[in-house]
């Protein structure tokens, strides 16, 4: 069932009321117990499918919370990313809807593309981030999660910064997503991508799209 940008965004400021926690590291076993996040988009019924699960397999109520929820929000602010890029006539979706590596073409390039928190792990000002780009590009692909999304291929990055810290949140802020991607779109200019060689066969062309408040 396809879902407009405002369903989506209404289901995902539901997520506000918990805080942003992880109590489970990310893993295969993990992501398979939640793998009913990708077929529903209503937070009263994900938090239903929750609590059948945590029984099902007996685990800790409280970390499963968090690692659905946290899962399921980050999905579908993707879902809805990924319907702003497709708006545009510069896009052409990808033919393979399970190719980890590609889900659209912009231009003639294949991309990947990705909503990121501006990372602690950086250690640096947003201002420096943003003075220097390719610096957390390089960050970003080698602090990537090794689950099953890795790879150094084609992407842009989404990255979202919020003043007051709680940057997760801009995720469900689709209005001012689709603002800002639209914007970066309509003055899209290849020769501006920052170039990588991450193999020895291939070249990675990648980009930061900054969304703040």
């Amino acid at each position: 069932m396809d879902y407009t940008l405002s369903q989506i965004e209404i289901q995902l400021k539901k997520r506000h009321a918990y805080p942003y926690k992880w109590y489970q590291k990310q893993n295969n076993l993990w992501d398979g117990y939640t793998q009913f996040i990708y077929g529903i988009l209503d937070w009263e019924l994900v938090l239903e499918e929750i609590n059948k699960t945590y029984k099902k397999h007996q685990l800790d109520k409280h970390a499963l919370f968090y690692y659905a929820s946290n899962r399921w929000y980050n999905y579908w602010s993707a879902v809805a990313v990924e319907q702003i890029f497709n708006l545009s006539h510069k896009v052409v979706p990808a033919t393979n809807p399970k190719d980890k590596t590609k889900d659209f073409k912009l231009l003639d390039i294949a991309f990947d593309h990705k909503t990121s928190v501006y990372p602690k792990g950086f250690l640096k000002p947003v201002s420096y981030a943003k003075a220097n780009k390719r610096e957390l590009i390089l960050w970003l692909y080698k602090n990537q999660s090794k689950q099953q999304r890795y790879h150094t291929k084609n992407r842009l990055f989404v990255v979202v910064y919020e003043t007051n810290q709680e940057h997760w949140k801009l995720k469900a802020e689709i209005g001012l997503l689709k603002t800002t991607i639209q914007n970066y779109l309509s003055n899209f200019d290849a020769r501006k991508l920052q170039k990588f060689n991450f193999t020895a066969q291939t070249q990675t062309v990648s980009d930061i799209i900054w969304v703040t408040r």
